[in-house]
């Protein structure tokens, strides 16, 4: 039996989700489903850095699970991707030892959510980002992110159906950059909360549009309720772009 570890993309737009729901299209139920293929029949758990929600997307996903089978490690990208469909492609895959967790190891994790500013809506593109056509004063959204960033407690950024009790979480840096009408914020931090990136990128628009204070982050954190936050910004937008471990 050995543990291997996979850096895996996907487009979200195509499902429920990543993690398994009865009756719904997931990432993960299109993993083990191929991967019972190739074990005649045989479930195989596989286990995630952690869930993405429907219609947000990944470019590094950190997936592993174990195997006795006896294939070459150069040989099981090939493998899972001629079985996967083509909304899911394996990157790279490392065999690591048996005390390696995808979740529980993760020492950092990146997001990115992407904006189209644009006056024209592209539609071939709203998979992909979300259209906010509107001026956005880029020196109070980078006066917002010095309050966020640093260890708090998310409780406000963070949707209510959260069932994670400790909501202490450390950013340790936020970016933006635009590029032809496409503003990218660059989220790294040791852990996210359900929906804490896309409610944090909400607030943040509404800074850029005079609707909220730099300052009132401070106090949104220290309030400790959701209600005092910045809209959700949709799922199509998200990206979890990379995992990092110590190794």
């Amino acid at each position: 039996m050995q543990r291997l570890n996979c850096i895996i993309s996907y487009d979200g737009s195509a499902f429920s989700g990543y993690q398994i729901q009865p009756n719904q299209r997931t990432v993960q139920a299109e993993i083990e489903n191929v991967l019972k293929k190739m074990h005649k029949g045989l479930d195989v758990k596989v286990f995630a850095s952690g869930r993405t929600d429907a219609s947000v997307h990944a470019v590094g996903q950190s997936i592993h699970f174990d195997t006795p089978l006896n294939i070459p490690i150069n040989k099981w990208k090939i493998a899972l991707n001629s079985l996967l469909p083509e909304e899911i492609s394996v990157i790279q895959v490392q065999r690591v030892s048996s005390d390696f967790h995808a979740r529980f190891n993760v020492k950092t994790k990146e997001y990115r959510y992407k904006v189209s500013l644009s006056k024209d809506r592209d539609v071939f593109m709203r998979h992909y980002h979300f259209h906010y056509p509107y001026q956005l004063d880029y020196i109070a959204i980078k006066e917002a992110i010095k309050y966020l960033v640093g260890t708090h407690d998310f409780t406000s950024f963070c949707s209510a159906k959260t069932e994670v009790e400790d909501k202490i979480r450390t950013i340790y840096e936020i970016e933006f950059s635009e590029n032809d009408d496409l503003l990218t914020f660059r989220f790294i931090g040791n852990g996210f909360l359900y929906n804490m990136v896309r409610i944090m990128v909400g607030t943040l628009l509404e800074v850029g549009q005079g609707y909220r204070k730099p300052e009132e982050i401070v106090t949104i954190l220290e309030q400790q309720d959701r209600t005092k936050a910045g809209k959700t910004a949709p799922g199509n937008g998200l990206y979890l772009w990379k995992v990092h471990y110590d190794n």
